[in-house]
């Protein structure tokens, strides 16, 4: 299904979300109050702003007695995504952001990855998988990379561990061209990119990744990930801890222009053993 259609669909989901909300004599607040959001949440949903979780719609369809329309409607929806079930809705979410803060402390972010390294990543996950299926991972991952390359592009502050920048991924090669990349479009003024040297130590949330992003209008929402698993969380109390983490994070990180110094010589280590292999 086209982003254009697929955005049409959710449409038809908020607008039958209204119909029967308003049929039922229930207003947002009250609505929101039975499944456990806000009212303005509710009015999201119904403006396709924002796309409710699978556990929101069972909720939905449960209040409105609606027979499960609306977990079915997520299901269709959610199964034509390019991307795995729990990721879904947080890549909606990430074109619509005016401002995304990531912490990473193992992997290069998906926005940044070059062709190569995202396929090293998705073959070691999958050393059985066909070329197709891989080659359908890697468009998926590529797809999302546009988004630095638009003039609407979001305020991308990235902080990577030290870590990320020594695991050879995909090999030296493919490493020192990863490093490049992300040296590039630091010059190119589309992200800003911090390390967090291992000379750090003990730093918050260690080894949890981080992802916050700022709406025009809508709260701020965070994305955190595990095995096989993510969750959007939005409740201001829990996105106020996460955004002291990241702002404790990015003070004991090293500069912007340290930060790239140390890139690029972590690049030119790795094209150095690449020559000699």
């Amino acid at each position: 299904m086209a982003n254009g259609s697929r955005q049409a669909a959710w449409e038809f989901f908020g607008a039958e979300l209204k119909r029967r909300r308003e049929n039922a004599g229930i207003t947002q607040t009250e609505l929101g109050a039975r499944v456990f959001v806000s009212g303005g949440y509710i009015g999201q949903f119904e403006q396709a702003i924002r796309k409710p979780q699978l556990d929101v719609a069972q909720r939905i369809d449960a209040a409105l007695q609606t027979d499960g329309i609306f977990e079915r409607l997520w299901r269709k929806l959610i199964k034509e995504q390019p991307y795995t079930e729990y990721f879904a809705h947080a890549a909606e979410l990430e074109q619509l952001a005016t401002e995304i803060c990531e912490f990473a402390p193992a992997v290069v972010p998906g926005l940044l990855q070059t062709r190569e390294y995202a396929r090293a990543l998705f073959l070691a996950n999958r050393p059985f998988a066909a070329d197709e299926h891989i080659e359908e991972l890697i468009k998926g991952r590529m797809d999302r990379t546009r988004l630095l390359t638009d003039a609407t592009r979001p305020v991308y502050w990235v902080v990577l561990h030290e870590t990320v920048l020594r695991i050879p991924v995909g090999g030296p090669s493919v490493m020192g061209h990863q490093l490049d990349h992300i040296a590039a479009l630091v010059r190119e003024r589309k992200v800003l990119v911090q390390v967090l040297p291992f000379a750090a130590g003990a730093h918050p949330d260690m080894g949890k990744m981080m992802w916050l992003m700022e709406f025009e209008d809508a709260p701020p929402t965070v994305y955190t990930e595990g095995v096989l698993s993510g969750r959007l969380l939005d409740e201001s109390a829990v996105v106020k801890r996460v955004r002291e983490s990241y702002d404790l994070l990015r003070a004991v990180a090293l500069s912007p222009e340290a930060s790239l110094a140390l890139l690029l010589s972590a690049a030119e280590d790795f094209r150095r053993c690449s020559s000699t292999t």
